[in-house]
């Protein structure tokens, strides 16, 4: 009963708006109470927790991602893959979409992906009299994708949390997030097709095509041999996950700053103060996280949900659908970096003894947080959509449904049934040492 309460109490202090770290600190501060634990001890644990070498891509990850979004990088990007697709009915979508999946394969964050991509798409795509609520949908929908495309943020705190390979969990999710972005750009072009107030630009002379193209690809090169980079030394066994982060920060200033001059010195100051504070932010959460988590887990919670989903069926594919709908519903309220935190050490344990891999496990947590942060009520990521596009949250409500109904749950079902899209290339690659 005491565990109930400290549970309902985090959830109506998070859907209240009180910011995680506080919600989940008031929840612990009566449980420990309630429960008898020694403060000192749990404190002692969350701070053990986070000496962690794995650990320390993430703010280095977060830094790089910063360097990006502030630093041109983004246009590039954009201006390449519209020279190939954007010049179709709705094909700036798709432009939006892809981008959005490159661009998560160099920072791996969907917060950095919707404001660096979406503040350069959305202004072209309402030039060319794109819907604002169609807009905002594909925007929205879109940022999740750097969450899927490694290297993500959020697969090396999967990893650390339930003690994998990170990277075997990076190409966990490369096909799911693969499979998104075509389902994605397919829906969202759709969507479009009748709405024929949108301008289709005029295509280019054959002789202007090939010329634009390398001028555009000489200009974008800088920007994709960022992930070339990191994913080909993690995976060519030159750097850990840790060494690729630093060396690509390293790469991304003077790309940035000589390059693109995206960045001068001053504004590269001012992004490494933005990323200390987003860190700072996250290491405490992730402090008090670590403490509830060993709180839930002394008191048998994975057993108890466990005993509560076998009272329901005792079909594993049934209990797996549930623990879906509750990873959802933890993306709708939470962001990224908290769900994982939370569901990892609490669920994995149950997936496992329904006979599901750890590494399989870590694409279902991904497409099913990912999805929760598009899906309605809360839907974090496209409250900023619609604040990024000026659209009305109404408005935003019907495309979003058909983008999670035909692109989002397909690929969650696909991802939960079909092992081998995200157990295929962590065996291929890794082999044994993929732990599958």
């Amino acid at each position: 009963m005491i565990l109930t309460a400290g549970i309902i109490l985090i959830l109506v202090l998070l859907i209240c708006g009180i910011p995680v770290a506080f919600s989940f600190g008031g929840g612990l501060a009566f449980m420990i109470y309630a429960l008898g634990y020694d403060p000192q001890t749990l404190t002692g644990y969350g701070f053990a927790q986070v000496r962690s070498v794995v650990l320390m891509a993430m703010p280095l990850f977060i830094i790089c991602g910063g360097i990006m979004e502030k630093g041109g990088i983004g246009k590039s990007l954009v201006d390449l893959i519209e020279h190939f697709i954007g010049r179709l009915r709705g094909s700036l979508a798709a432009v939006e979409i892809v981008a959005s999946a490159i661009f998560g394969a160099i920072t791996g964050s969907g917060a950095a992906t919707l404001t660096c991509i979406g503040s350069i798409v959305a202004p072209r795509m309402t030039a060319k009299n794109y819907p604002k609520g169609i807009t905002a949908a594909v925007v929205a929908n879109a940022a999740p994708l750097g969450m899927l495309i490694p290297p993500s943020g959020i697969m090396i705190l999967y990893a650390w949390a339930g003690s994998q390979s990170v990277l075997a969990c990076f190409l966990a999710t490369l096909i799911p997030g693969i499979i998104l972005t075509i389902l994605q750009s397919v829906v969202a072009v759709f969507m479009l097709k009748s709405h024929h107030e949108i301008e289709v630009p005029d295509k280019l002379p054959k002789g202007e095509w090939v010329p634009e193209l390398g001028k555009k690809t000489r200009y974008a090169l800088p920007a994709l041999f960022m992930p070339v980079i990191i994913l080909g030394g993690i995976y060519g066994g030159i750097f850990t996950a840790m060494e690729a982060a630093a060396v690509a920060t390293l790469y991304a200033i003077p790309v940035t700053v000589f390059i693109y001059k995206g960045l001068d010195f001053k504004g590269l100051l001012k992004t490494f103060f933005t990323a200390a504070v987003s860190i700072g932010a996250i290491f405490a959460m992730t402090i008090m996280l670590n403490m509830v988590c060993r709180v839930f887990i002394m008191e048998n919670l994975p057993d108890a949900i466990m005993d509560i989903l076998l009272k329901i069926s005792d079909n594993p594919m049934v209990i797996m659908l549930l623990l879906n709908v509750f990873m959802i519903f933890i993306g709708m309220i939470m962001d990224d970096v908290s769900s994982t935190l939370l569901c990892t050490p609490i669920l994995l344990p149950i997936v496992m003894e329904l006979g599901y891999s750890p590494i399989h496990f870590a694409a279902i947590l991904g497409v099913n947080l990912g999805m929760g942060t598009v899906t309605p009520p809360c839907a974090p990521f496209l409250y900023m959509a619609t604040k990024l596009v000026g659209a009305d949250f109404k408005d935003t409500l019907k495309p979003t449904v058909l983008l999670i109904l035909l692109a989002w749950l397909p690929t969650l079902l696909l991802t939960i049934f079909v092992p081998e899209l995200s157990t295929w290339l962590p065996r291929l690659v890794l082999g044994v040492k993929a732990g599958i």
